[in-house]
């Protein structure tokens, strides 16, 4: 597969033993076994059986990806033990070394295999288990907290420029004027629901899976106040039209509600279908079933 990214960074399992070996030398012994998956920002490395190392795929700035990674820190350990299921625990924040320029961190294993490589789309029973994750972080206390960022969480016009560069690239790829159509109706809905906490990513590659049911849940760092209906971005990518209505019914989501959670979806996924068509096809594959099912739902609608 071709890079994902501009300035993207190789990285050897030699590399992140000697890296690991040098800064935490309590791990030195552990066995370091590249993890497979479809994350986009960071390559992960199995440190022995309890531990996961992760380095950005690209550092362009590393103070700015210290601070980052120091809020997916905090925002990580503010999860911990909140949900039914778990979720990995920040462990360490190394520092650059060896070949690798910038900051990395440490959190704990989570066992399972990511829903993207499965397609339960038919299961109540993991629907059901997202319903009760999304209710329970967003039982998490704002304590007096507002949305604070650039991007998902507030204002779905944050990535106009952006949208119209992906409309422009996904011509021969999906049919744009639908897309564009459907776009221009939902890009401006308005907000009546204070911010919650959100986990903000809750997309298939973040869902770990075993036996059918939901046994983790991954990448914490966008924890926090925020729309509430940015949790059901994910839902759009998951689900069939039964299993979407199930989770409607069980948040009693007003229809605005879950109209923004559908244009939360159209925005995540618009960009993933050309921008990671041949270096990350999973990612791809997802983005597309979301926004056909977003397109087939408002053909039903009429």
């Amino acid at each position: 597969m071709p890079p994902m990214h501009e300035n993207e960074i190789a990285l050897s399992i030699e590399q992140v033993k000697r890296i690991v070996g040098d800064q935490f030398p309590e791990w030195r012994g552990l066995a370091v076994r590249p993890v497979p998956g479809s994350g986009t920002v960071n390559r992960i490395f199995r440190l022995g059986e309890k531990l996961s190392a992760r380095f950005p795929l690209v550092v362009d700035d590393p103070d700015e990806r210290l601070e980052y990674l120091e809020i997916e820190f905090a925002a990580a350990q503010e999860l911990l033990g909140k949900t039914r299921v778990p979720t990995p625990e920040p462990v360490a924040i190394g520092h650059a070394g060896g070949d690798y320029p910038g900051p990395w961190a440490v959190h704990t294993w989570l066992s399972g295999t990511p829903e993207a490589n499965l397609d339960l789309s038919s299961s109540t029973a993991l629907a059901m288990d997202v319903v009760e994750f999304i209710t329970e972080v967003r039982d998490i206390p704002v304590l007096g907290r507002s949305f604070k960022g650039y991007g998902r969480g507030r204002d779905l016009k944050f990535s106009e420029e952006w949208m119209e560069s992906c409309f422009i690239k996904s011509e021969g790829l999906l049919d744009v004027p639908r897309l564009r159509d459907v776009w221009s109706r939902i890009r401006e809905l308005p907000r009546e629901d204070p911010d919650l906490t959100t986990h903000g990513d809750l997309l298939a590659t973040n869902l770990l899976v075993e036996n059918g049911a939901l046994v983790g849940v991954l990448d914490a760092g966008g924890l926090g106040p925020a729309d509430p209906a940015l949790d059901l971005m994910g839902v759009w990518g998951l689900f069939d039209d039964e299993r979407r209505q199930l989770i409607r019914d069980e948040l009693n989501c007003s229809d605005l509600e879950w109209t923004r959670g559908q244009a939360w979806a159209f925005q995540q996924g618009l960009g993933p279908v050309w921008y990671y068509l041949d270096s990350n096809p999973t990612m791809s594959q997802l983005g597309r079933r979301a926004l056909e099912r977003i397109l087939d739902a408002w053909a039903a609608a009429g």
